[in-house]
């Protein structure tokens, strides 16, 4: 076996982005079209973790292929909106575990509240994005949601609410516990819909949320989606009684996002590459080492090899100091190498 020790300068690293939709389908857009949609589990909603969180499928879930796109959960400060875990304790309920989870997840911390730019809300909707739709991380200005909690001919009627990130609105990004934070806004592509409410802001002026990017999470503000039409919300009906199941509310939501039936989504991951470059001077890797290339005496088979050897480089092998074999690069084809002529391998190590 023949070895080439390689210099520093024979290895180069290269960071690349990879953008790429953040849905199974491979497209941009969750929507209804086919057999693809916006689908539950009976069965999840039914058990105990239906009190906290619903997935949410492409596909039926009894379909080939279904996977688990994002799972929807609501949340409140005080407990409201679900029943509580012990009818003498209160505020001890599935939806202030949700908010305390995602509270802490977001700030780091448990005394902080959410407020949404000049705004405030109890209770908060959140969006989690499966981690392997997400990847690395989501990427800004291509989150478009379409919410809306009615149907009919005329835009009052089916109560549509178009949201997006403010990141092309911003010059510079904020930072919680959680990395990159952006105000949800009303939208689209990252830039709030210039209409008579500043910033995309609701008629309140806060915002409709916060997207999070690092954590492919997305916070929506309660009290925003659960305003009049007039008032620029979708009237969502949030349920607030103690003896409200969680799944009421996780229902209204499921319901808005499916009548909504857009979600554009896309994943940022970086992609490092290692590029080792294998160069093979005219003096080096002429004989090969095939041991049929050797009669039974250790004289070579064929007198041409004398005197003008010639070998096939196939595989490149890497090793360490201690000669362990770390990696194998194969050729697509053999290289004819001898006396006459040189070589260059490049070999690409992505992770």
């Amino acid at each position: 076996m023949s070895f080439k020790r390689l210099d520093p300068e024979d290895i180069s690293i290269s960071a690349e982005s990879i953008v790429a939709p953040a849905w199974s389908t491979d497209a941009i857009e969750l929507k209804a079209e086919g057999t693809v949609g916006f689908f539950r589990s009976d069965g999840q909603v039914a058990s105990n973790t239906g009190n906290f969180y619903h997935e949410v499928y492409h596909k039926a879930t009894t379909a080939a292929g279904s996977r688990v796109q994002f799972a929807i959960a609501y949340g409140h400060k005080t407990g409201l909106g679900s029943v509580p875990y012990n009818s003498n304790v209160a505020g001890k309920s599935p939806s202030a575990t949700i908010y305390g989870q995602y509270r802490n997840l977001v700030f780091g911390d448990e005394e902080v509240d959410f407020t949404f730019a000049g705004g405030t809300s109890d209770d908060i909707y959140v969006i989690s994005i499966d981690r392997s739709r997400y990847k690395e991380k989501l990427f800004p200005g291509t989150f478009n949601l379409v919410l809306s909690s009615g149907s009919g001919a005329t835009a009052d009627a089916q109560k549509k609410l178009y949201l997006t990130d403010n990141s092309n609105d911003i010059s510079s990004v904020s930072f919680v516990d959680a990395g990159r934070v952006y105000d949800i806004v009303s939208g689209s592509n990252g830039t709030s819909a210039g209409q008579t409410i500043a910033n995309g802001y609701n008629a309140a002026g806060a915002s409709y949320g916060k997207f999070l990017p690092d954590v492919g999470v997305i916070i929506l503000n309660g009290s925003a989606l659960n305003a009049t039409l007039a008032n620029q919300g979708i009237e969502i009906g949030t349920a607030l009684g103690t003896t409200s199941s969680t799944e009421s509310n996780l229902t209204k939501f499921y319901n808005v996002i499916k009548l909504g039936d857009s979600f554009k989504l896309q994943s940022e991951e970086t992609v490092t590459s290692n590029f080792v470059f294998v160069r093979v001077r005219n003096s080096e890797f002429n004989y090969s080492t095939n041991p049929s290339n050797l009669t039974s005496s250790g004289e070579l088979r064929h007198d041409a090899m004398i005197n003008s050897p010639q070998a096939y480089i196939t595989t490149v092998g890497l090793y360490n100091d201690d000669n362990d074999l770390l990696g194998v690069a194969k050729l697509s084809r053999p290289l004819l190498k001898d006396f006459t002529k040189e070589a260059l391998v490049r070999i690409k190590l992505d992770y």
